[in-house]
């Protein structure tokens, strides 16, 4: 089999799981739903069977918010990233050698030529975003640029436009998004809890232990829900990191580039006017919070720069 057949069929693979964690989340978004409506209902009646008109109709509405949502975050995602970042478009007279290297690699993975946008930061870092491969753009740091050398440059961009040519822009918006909405919906659900738990108290005896039994279910789920979703989320953050940079070998046949980068970025990753946590899952590394071997594998949102490193020179063996 050959190389080429190894990486489409990677890819496949991480499009079927991502369609997979997307139904799961807007399931547990549905979930969590249904929990608001079972009880608002029970804050009318004294009787409410565990099958909720209104749990049900909650569960509902919101698989149809997280969908929605979903739809609005690939329609405009790319331009709030981009516009959080501050990112400015270039021309190919402002950068001549990142521009030919973009060109390069457009051509490499047979794609249209993305936009080419630039930080004006010191720090080292770079992102890609984009609803689909003809509406890419890849944005770099102005510290990128002054300090990479052009193979260490040819790395990061080709694993930049394997995350286009992947669809990781695409899904990683999307999850990134549902899981905002669960964590947003179970604290709403928390606090109504909290809330209400005088009127619960009161009428208590007349529910029976049934009930109180789906009550305190419903706080576990509003507590565990938005802890288990960003798990998935930052899990599937690290496989897509692995592929783009197994990919980005495939397109410039070159893998000490992208290794001395990641060398290069590992020290001088530190965050910069325009990041948050909202969005570290879509930079090279994340200029947030650095995560080595010793880091919770639940926790990180990128694998150890080590392993990363090691996983290339394996490649290039």
């Amino acid at each position: 089999m050959s190389a080429t057949t190894d990486f489409v069929s990677a890819q496949k693979v991480n499009r079927r799981n991502t369609l997979v964690l997307l139904v799961v989340l807007t399931a547990l978004a549905a979930l969590v739903g249904y929990g608001i409506g079972w009880l608002l209902e029970s804050e009318a009646s004294d009787a409410v069977p565990v099958l909720s008109k209104a749990g049900v109709a909650a569960a509902g509405l919101m698989a149809a918010i997280s969908v929605g949502w979903s739809a609005l975050s690939l329609a405009f995602g790319d331009k709030m990233v981009l516009a959080m970042a501050n990112a400015k478009q270039i021309d190919k007279a402002d950068a001549p050698q990142l521009y030919n290297v973009v060109e390069e690699m457009a051509i490499a993975a047979g794609m249209p030529m993305p936009k080419v946008m630039v930080l004006e930061t010191d720090a080292l870092n770079a992102f890609a975003t984009g609803n689909k491969p003809g509406n890419g753009t890849i944005a770099v740091t102005r510290g990128l640029l002054n300090t990479l050398s052009r193979d260490e440059l040819q790395g990061v961009v080709a694993h930049e436009m394997s995350h286009l040519a992947n669809l990781d822009t695409r899904y990683m918006v999307v999850v990134g998004v549902t899981v905002g909405l669960i964590a947003l919906v179970c604290d709403m659900l928390l606090r109504s809890l909290a809330w209400g738990r005088g009127n619960r108290s009161s009428s208590s005896d007349k529910k029976g232990g049934g009930a109180a039994i789906l009550i305190i279910l419903l706080i576990v789920v509003a507590i565990l829900a938005p802890i288990a979703a960003k798990f998935v989320q930052m899990a599937v953050s690290r496989q897509r990191e692995y592929l783009a940079d197994a990919t980005s070998v495939r397109f410039t046949r070159n893998p000490n580039g992208l290794i001395s980068a990641l060398g290069k970025l590992a020290e001088k990753a530190e965050p910069f006017p325009g990041v948050s946590r909202a969005t570290q899952h879509l930079f090279i590394v994340n200029p947030v919070q650095t995560f080595t071997s010793k880091s919770s594998a639940l926790l990180a949102t990128h694998p150890d720069i080590a392993d990363r490193i090691a996983r290339l020179r394996n490649l290039g063996a």
